[in-house]
């Protein structure tokens, strides 16, 4: 089914003799055995719709895990000074924050640095520990970065100073020289957690080194940074992250948390934490910073218990980033999406030479959500060019930067599944685009113009019952995204424009049965056009959620798209 949009979508196929079997072992209704089968989720993950799962000790038994903590108890039993060095990403920022939390709890001296997105680049660099070690560390643990930091890390070993690497992203071959590495891509006994985040590597070392040491410092009070990270980094939550996520949620207490407690008072949020706010509003204010020339206030914000610093870095990221917001308008507001349709095949890979630096990252992510296709951004940068990309769920990009490094195409780079970064030298542009296209059709990865939603309901469906069991498969995100579904022969029978942007409007059905709507970002293009001005019936894909308002919960359709 075509839509207005031009998108085809295509209902998912479901083995009806698998639904009947699940619904008979587990007790589940048709849509969630639907769901779980659409979604492919595993023995462990069936058995976290009714229960939690035990996170205590997952790698407890991994010998990385075991000589890392051995490295780091051995430099608190001898006083060592002790750098951080953390990306400027909200998961390097919430991975440092809890070494810096751990730290300052057992009052042993150290130092942490947050590189500047455009004065040092990403990463460990030769460049940056020269100037790191006038601090005289006798430990670096890099978090989030250091897996493609070969040089940088034969530089500290001259310099006899001890490293530890914690990351997630894809690492060179072979391993930089580091003291240990924990990275579940180095494929050494726990490649099945090549899913997982920086922060979330950190909080399970940092779980078995404070027992390690009898500290009581209780690293369960920040798991809800975990989530966040996990979040942000645009993870699965699937598996371990699905165990992760439940439990951060039902177990955050804001009044404990005084960074969030801010956030959210500056915001006028005053609704129960979801996962869509960590995405959506927190995720985004801690990564302002970062991409605007102040790459420590998530790390100070995070790892602060002072109320005038929390307000004082609360206040700064906020406006930070709605400067983001303002200037993410602009770029996107100059950019012909038809022009780069006709001229991009399977890999958006789009140029513009004056995109701010730090935005880059946050362009790609919407290219790749409006094209379904990864999509790379590239800008200028002095004399090289700068490039951060998007991924889809089925095309590791991170590997195909790490590829393109290994056959001397890029500069330096590096990312994981779903994201990565770049710098390449002007002249490459060409070299550097053939080779992403070709590695594209190598990987076997299929251009997906299929969007497809998870089941056809009757607008009588849109109930609370029906909506509180699709939420058994909650918390939704990568992975495991929030079920879309086709509702048919529905009218439109009032419209709003809300901010210039949004539209709300109320659908009718045949049977007189009033579904309230949204369209997110839906003014000057197709889709606006139709909700509009469209008198005749029409289908309607959206997402069912839950809105809050004044304390009074009602149901509310997202709209994603119409067909006629």
């Amino acid at each position: 089914m075509i839509s207005v949009s031009g998108k085809n979508w295509e209902l998912k196929k479901i083995n009806q003799n698998s639904i009947e079997k699940l619904k008979q072992d587990y007790n589940f209704s048709d849509i969630v055995s639907r769901l779980v089968i659409s979604r492919k989720f595993d023995q462990t993950e069936l058995n976290t719709i009714n229960s939690d799962l035990d996170l205590n000790n997952v790698f407890s038994k991994n010998n990385d895990f075991k000589k890392s903590i051995e490295l780091v108890a051995n430099s608190i039993n001898n006083k060592e000074n002790i750098c951080i060095l953390g990306d400027y990403d909200v998961d390097g920022s919430t991975a440092t924050s809890l070494f810096i939390r751990f730290f300052e709890s057992i009052k042993h001296p150290f130092f942490y640095y947050i590189p500047d997105r455009e004065k040092d680049g990403y990463g460990a660099t030769k460049k940056l520990f020269e100037k790191l070690i006038l601090k005289k560390p006798e430990l670096i643990i890099m978090v989030d970065c250091g897996s493609t930091s070969n040089a940088a890390i034969n530089f500290l070993n001259e310099n006899k100073i001890k490293s530890l690497i914690i990351d997630h992203h894809e690492i060179n071959r072979p391993f930089p020289k580091a003291d240990v590495i924990i990275n579940p891509k180095k494929d050494n006994g726990y490649f099945e957690y090549d899913y997982l985040c920086a922060t979330t590597l950190v909080y399970f070392f940092l779980d078995l080194l404070i027992q390690k040491i009898k500290n009581k410092i209780k690293i369960s009070d920040f798991l809800i940074y975990v989530l966040l990270a996990t979040v942000c980094d645009v993870m699965p939550i699937r598996k371990l992250n699905r165990s992760i996520a439940l439990t951060a949620l039902k177990d955050f207490d804001i009044k404990k948390n005084m960074a969030f407690k801010e956030l959210f008072k500056l915001n006028n949020k005053k609704n129960k934490l979801s996962i869509n706010d960590l995405g959506y509003l927190i995720g985004p204010i801690l990564n302002a910073g970062g991409r605007l020339g102040k790459s420590t206030y998530a790390s100070e914000l995070l790892s602060s218990d002072n109320l005038n610093l929390i307000s004082i870095r609360s206040g700064e990221l906020i406006k930070l980033n709605q400067k983001r917001k303002e200037i993410e308008t602009l770029i996107l507001d100059e950019i012909n999406f038809d022009k780069i349709e006709k001229e991009n095949d399977d890999v958006i890979v789009y140029y513009s030479p004056n995109i701010n630096e730090g935005l880059i990252g946050i362009i790609a992510a919407r290219l790749k959500d409006y094209f379904n296709r990864p999509c790379i951004v590239i800008t200028n940068s002095n004399e090289l060019l700068k490039g951060s990309a998007r991924s889809v769920f089925n095309y590791n990009i991170g590997r195909a930067i790490k590829n393109s490094h290994d056959n001397n195409i890029i500069i330096n780079g590096g990312g994981h599944n779903a994201a990565a970064g770049f710098t390449l030298y002007k002249a490459d542009f060409k070299n550097f685009k053939d080779f992403i296209l070709k590695d594209f059709l190598n990987s076997g990865s299929l251009r997906n113009n299929v969007f497809s939603y998870d089941a056809e309901v009757s607008s009588l469906a849109f109930n609370r019952t029906f909506y509180d069991d699709v939420k058994k498969l909650e918390p939704f995100g990568t992975g495991n995204p929030t079920p879309t579904f086709l509702l048919k022969d529905l009218k439109i029978i009032k419209t709003t424009i809300l901010k210039d942007k949004h539209i709300s409007l109320i659908l009718k059905s045949k049977t007189g049965f009033s579904i309230k709507s949204i369209s997110f970002n839906s003014i000057n293009n197709k889709l606006g056009e139709y909700l509009l001005n469209y008198k005749n019936t029409l289908n309607v894909l959206g997402q069912i959620n839950e809105n809050i308002w004044n304390n009074k919960k009602t149901l509310q359709l997202t709209i994603r798209d119409v067909i006629l």
